[in-house]
């Protein structure tokens, strides 16, 4: 099935709903699932590529672009090709005109249009955002439907140009409590395309409950074209409780009486310090000095629980793997063997992501795409979307898609 991702970033999300990839054995309960794994390699497996296949991606971040290129184009010949480094706004605008831009056979659209102006991290404009679609200062004689905070209309219009059965959009926890952000985005987006779509009320995903090893929660939007369900459907997803068997939310897989919440300590597992490893990724890390405990970002992980949220920071902000008994480090054990007080590395990162340890984001120039250095890789792996829940949505829809749709 043919999938246009909007806001790609490096592809965590794209990843997750193509499937196919490494991740620890202990993020898939193999009890209620055991029929995702295709190969087992003892703490790690390999997941089932399900029948999902990116045919168009999108991002403003040429560093993102690149990183993405990087993994998929072991997968896909043209994947240069199908990611642009363009604005949506300016991708709309150009089809509008008549140029073929978008895919015309689109079974799904997805997309994590941008959550700066949403998250409680940030002044929280929402569709108020003093940025444009470029992620610059917004121009006073910018039309403000071109900010960053309506981004999602303009994904809106994608839907409405490429028509497919299903879309799926995320955002942050954050979008839920600032007023009626949530249930406006809803109406916006049930307005798409011919005929609409039924858009099933946006539930908060906590990203450990799907084996991700991180506390790491996302609002999820599900959109249903009306016109391509079948009628039992088309009455299950109007309920105000949806039948179990037409929810597209994914049932839980791990915490309280299922299975245990993954731990950093077995996200990290074979992992060496940076300075015994060959792995790019795990030999950088942030340089930056502790800044004192009531700063962000100055906190040591605690190995045997899920990880903090990882975000788009910069290096001062990334959370310490240890902190020296000075600066309140708890890790003992590991301080008396001689092990240094540092900060997380970019692939300890990309792990509690759940991101594949073949992706490699420190990434030199190439004729195509420009080069990637450990700061813009620790942006771009926590703007992502966690690979592992991902799949879990991807997986669930995938279930279910016959019981959705009409035949073609």
């Amino acid at each position: 099935m043919n999938l246009v991702s909007l806001f790609s970033g490096c592809g965590g999300m794209d990843i997750g709903f193509e499937g196919d990839f490494f991740c620890l054995k202990k993020s898939i309960n193999l009890f209620v699932h055991p029929e995702w794994v295709e190969e087992d390699y003892g703490d790690w497996v390999k997941v089932k590529p399900t029948t999902f296949n990116t045919i168009f991606a999108n991002d403003i971040r040429p560093d993102a672009k690149a990183a993405w290129v990087s993994y998929f184009g072991n997968k896909k010949r043209d994947a240069n090709k199908i990611y642009h480094l363009d604005s949506i706004v300016d991708l709309v605008k150009r089809a509008k005109e008549g140029e073929l831009i978008f895919p015309q056979k689109v079974d799904i659209v997805t997309g994590g249009f941008p959550c700066q102006d949403f998250s409680i991290a940030g002044k929280r404009l929402g569709f108020r955002s003093q940025k444009s679609h470029l992620g610059e200062t917004l121009n006073k004689d910018e039309p403000s439907i071109e900010n960053r905070g309506q981004l999602y209309m303009w994904m809106r219009e994608v839907i409405s140009i490429t028509e497919p059965k299903l879309f799926v959009a995320e955002n942050v926890k954050g979008l839920t409590n600032l007023n009626d952000a949530k249930e406006i985005i809803e109406h916006d987006f049930a307005t798409a395309g011919k005929g609409g779509y039924i858009v099933v009320p946006a539930q908060v995903l906590h990203a450990a409950d799907y084996g991700v090893p991180q506390s790491r929660d996302r609002v999820i939007f599900f959109g249903f074209k009306k016109n391509a369900l079948r009628d039992e459907a088309l009455r299950a997803l109007k309920q105000e409780r949806i039948p179990e068997h037409f929810d597209p939310y994914p049932m839980k897989t791990h915490g309280h009486g299922i299975a245990p919440y993954v731990t950093c300590r077995e996200a990290f597992i074979d992992l060496e310090e940076p300075d015994r490893t060959q792995d790019l990724a795990q030999k950088k890390y942030s340089k930056a000095k502790y800044m004192g405990k009531h700063c962000q970002g100055q906190t040591e992980i605690k190995l045997d629980a899920v990880g903090p949220t990882i975000r788009s920071e910069h290096h001062g902000n990334i959370e310490y793997r240890r902190l020296s008994i000075e600066h309140g480090g708890k890790n003992e054990e590991e301080l008396q063997k001689g092990l240094k007080e540092r900060r997380l590395t970019v692939r300890e990162c990309a792990r509690i992501q759940t991101f594949p340890d073949e992706y490699q984001f420190i990434l030199k120039k190439t004729s195509e795409n420009k080069s990637v250095s450990a700061s813009e890789a620790y942006k771009i792996i926590g703007n992502a979307v966690p690979c592992v829940l991902a799949y879990n949505i991807a997986k669930n829809i995938e279930s279910k898609w016959e019981i959705y749709f009409k035949e073609r």
